[in-house]
C-alpha cells in the first residue's frame, strides 16, 4: 500500500466516458400547487430500516431498466426547453401549511427522462405525491400539451428554506438525475454536486451510474430546522438505502447514512462521490481570448489522514485522463474545495465562481483501509463537470451482504475546513526563466506556492522558515527558495525544476517547517505536473 504522501498514478490516453455535462449546474431555475395527486396513504411505521429492507430485497432480483413510456413530446425536449417548464413557485408544497421547508418539483425532459417516485411521510402514514401538469407553466414551450400529461412522474425536486433572508425561502438542496444532488448554504450559489454512489469511474469498461428511483420526505413541523429525506438507489450491480438529514445554515450540513448491497462484483466502488469543474486557474492559465483569470467550481482536493496529516492537491485540466489516489487508514475527511474567494480572480458577473461552495466529507466511525481517488478529465469549456473525487474501500462486501457507511457533508464558504497549521492559498506555474544557451530551448519550469494561516503570523520577526520540496524520478529540482510574502503576511516557496521525460508526469510534494526547531508549519502541498 502506498503512503498518503506517495499517491498512485494512472495515465490513460482517453477517458472511459466523455466529460459529463453539468446539466442542472449552470442554471438553477427558481421553481416551486394547485392540487397535487395524493395516493391513498399506507399506515405503518416508516424509517430507514423500511428502505433498507427494500434495497436488500431488490438486490436479490434481476435489475429492471426504468420505464420508457414518457411522452415523446417531453422526451425530445432539449435541456434549454426543459428549463422553460417552470414550476409555479406559489404552488410550493407545504406552503399552505406555512412550514419552514417547502418543496418544488422538476419536470421531465432535457435528457432527464427517468421518473422518480416521491412520497411524503406523515406520522405513520406514507402517501405518494403525484404529478399534476397544473403545477407547471408551459407557456414558453411549444409542442407540449399539458392536458395529455397524466401521472408521468417528476425528474426530481428542490428543497427550500430561508438561509439568506428570514422572509424568503432559498433553494438549499436539489435531487436531480441519477443519484446526483447539490446543496448550498448562506451566501452560496449552486456549484459542485454530490452523488449517492459511483461505480467503475474512469475505467475503460465504462462507468455505471446508479440512480435514486424513489424518495420519502418526512413532513416537518412548524418549528423544524432540519428535514429528513430517504432514498432508494438502484443500479445493474448495486442497490442501496439512504437517509439524508438536511440542516441548512451558513454551512449547510447533510448527515448521510447508507446501506449498500451489491448484485454482483464491481471493480471500483466510490463512496461519497463529489463532482466538480476545473477549466483553468492560476496554476494553469486560460486562453488569451478569455478575459477571466480563473474558471472553476473547485480549485483543490483537501484530505486529512487518520494520523492527522493534511494534504492539498491543486486541480488541473489535463490533456489526457488523469487518475491519482491517496491511500489512508481511517481517513478523517476529504473534500473538493473552492479556497479562492476573491471576485477579482474570476471577474465573472454571471456565474460568480467566488461564491461556489466547498464540500467536505467527514466520516462517522472508522472507514478502515482504502484510498481517496481523484479523477481529472480533459474539458474544453466550463459546461462539463470534469473533476470527481470519492473514497474506495479496500474491502468490499460479497453480493447480498450489506456495506454500512455514515458521513457528514458540509457545504461551506466562509468557515471552510482547513488545517490548524498554515495552508496553501495558491500555486503559480510557469517557465523557469533560466538564461538560454545558444541553440537550446529553456526547458526549466517554475512553481511558486503561497501559504497562509495563523501559525505563520504568530512567528517571531526573525523566525527561520524553510521550504521542503521533493520530486519523483521524473523531476530534477534546480533550486528551492523560501521567503516571506510581505503583502499577505504568509510565506512563499519558489521551486525551479525540469522534467527528465516530457511525456511523463512529475509528482511534487512540499511543506513549510521551522528552520530552527524543525517543526512542521503547514499542510503538505501535493502537486502533479501532467505530461507535457
Amino acid at each position: 500500500m502506498s503512503s498518503p504522501t506517495s499517491p498512485r498514478l494512472l495515465i490513460a490516453t482517453a477517458p472511459s466516458h466523455p466529460a459529463r455535462s453539468s446539466w442542472w449546474r449552470r442554471l438553477a431555475v427558481p421553481v416551486t400547487l394547485v392540487g397535487l395527486l395524493l395516493v391513498q396513504p399506507a399506515a405503518f411505521a416508516f424509517d430507514f430500516n423500511s428502505v433498507a429492507a427494500r434495497a436488500k430485497a431488490l438486490a436479490g432480483k434481476s435489475y429492471k431498466k426504468p420505464s420508457e413510456d414518457v411522452p415523446k413530446a417531453v422526451r425530445e425536449l432539449s435541456y434549454e426547453q426543459s428549463n422553460q417548464l417552470r414550476y409555479r413557485v406559489d404552488k410550493s408544497y407545504w406552503r399552505a401549511q406555512k412550514l419552514p421547508f417547502e418543496l418544488t418539483f422538476i419536470h421531465l425532459g432535457g435528457g432527464f427522462n427517468d421518473p422518480v417516485k416521491i412520497n411524503e411521510v406523515i406520522g405513520n402514514s406514507v402517501r405518494e405525491i403525484g404529478f399534476n401538469p397544473a403545477l407547471f407553466d408551459y407557456s414558453n414551450v411549444r409542442g407540449v400539451d399539458p392536458r395529455s400529461l397524466r401521472n408521468i412522474g417528476f425528474a426530481g425536486f428542490r428543497i427550500r428554506f430561508p438561509v439568506n433572508n428570514s422572509k424568503v425561502k432559498d433553494d438549499v438542496l436539489t435531487f436531480h438525475g441519477a443519484s446526483y444532488f447539490r446543496a448550498m448554504g448562506k451566501g452560496q450559489g449552486y456549484g459542485l454536486s454530490a452523488r449517492g454512489l459511483a461505480i467503475d469511474t474512469a475505467l475503460y469498461s465504462g462507468e455505471e451510474f446508479p440512480r435514486f428511483t424513489e424518495f420519502w420526505l418526512e413532513r416537518p413541523s412548524a418549528e423544524s430546522r432540519e428535514l429528513v429525506v430517504y432514498a432508494l438507489l438502484d443500479s445493474p450491480r448495486a442497490t442501496g438505502a439512504y437517509r439524508f438529514v438536511l440542516k441548512p445554515g451558513s454551512d449547510t450540513a447533510i448527515d448521510v447514512k447508507a446501506q449498500i448491497y451489491l448484485r454482483s462484483n464491481v471493480t471500483k466502488l466510490g463512496i461519497a462521490p463529489l463532482t466538480s469543474m476545473f477549466l483553468f486557474g492560476e496554476n494553469q492559465p486560460g486562453p488569451a481570448d478569455d478575459f477571466r483569470p480563473e474558471v472553476h467550481d473547485s480549485d483543490g482536493l483537501s484530505m486529512q489522514s487518520g494520523t492527522g496529516e493534511w494534504l492539498w492537491r491543486p486541480l488541473v485540466n489535463p490533456k489526457r485522463l488523469l487518475v491519482t489516489s491517496f491511500s489512508f487508514d481511517n481517513p478523517l475527511g476529504f473534500g473538493l474545495m473552492q479556497r479562492d474567494r476573491e471576485f477579482g480572480n474570476y471577474q465573472d458577473l454571471d456565474y460568480n465562481y467566488q461564491s461556489r461552495p466547498s464540500a467536505w466529507i467527514e466520516p462517522k466511525g472508522k472507514w478502515g483501509s482504502g484510498r481517496v481517488e481523484l479523477v481529472q478529465i480533459p474539458t474544453p469549456d466550463e459546461t462539463n463537470d470534469n473533476i470527481v473525487a470519492y473514497w474506495i474501500p479496500n474491502t468490499l462486501p460479497k453480493p447480498g451482504q450489506p456495506l454500512n457507511v455514515e458521513y457528514r457533508m458540509l457545504w461551506q464558504k466562509e468557515g471552510e475546513k482547513r488545517p490548524p497549521l498554515a495552508w496553501v492559498t495558491q500555486t503559480l506555474y510557469g517557465h523557469g526563466y533560466r538564461p538560454r544557451q545558444e541553440g537550446k530551448q529553456d526547458d526549466g519550469l517554475a512553481l511558486s506556492v503561497d501559504f497562509d494561516g495563523s501559525s505563520l503570523k504568530k512567528l517571531a520577526a526573525n523566525a527561520r522558515v524553510e521550504g521542503v520540496v521533493e520530486a519523483d524520478a521524473n523531476g530534477k529540482i534546480a533550486s528551492v527558495t523560501t521567503r516571506k510574502n510581505e503583502v499577505t503576511g504568509g510565506w512563499r516557496i519558489e521551486v525551479k525544476l525540469r522534467r527528465v521525460e516530457d511525456n511523463k508526469p512529475v509528482e511534487l510534494r512540499g511543506f513549510l517547517r521551522n528552520g530552527n526547531g524543525g517543526t512542521t508549519l503547514s499542510e503538505t502541498w501535493s502537486y502533479i505536473l501532467p505530461p507535457n
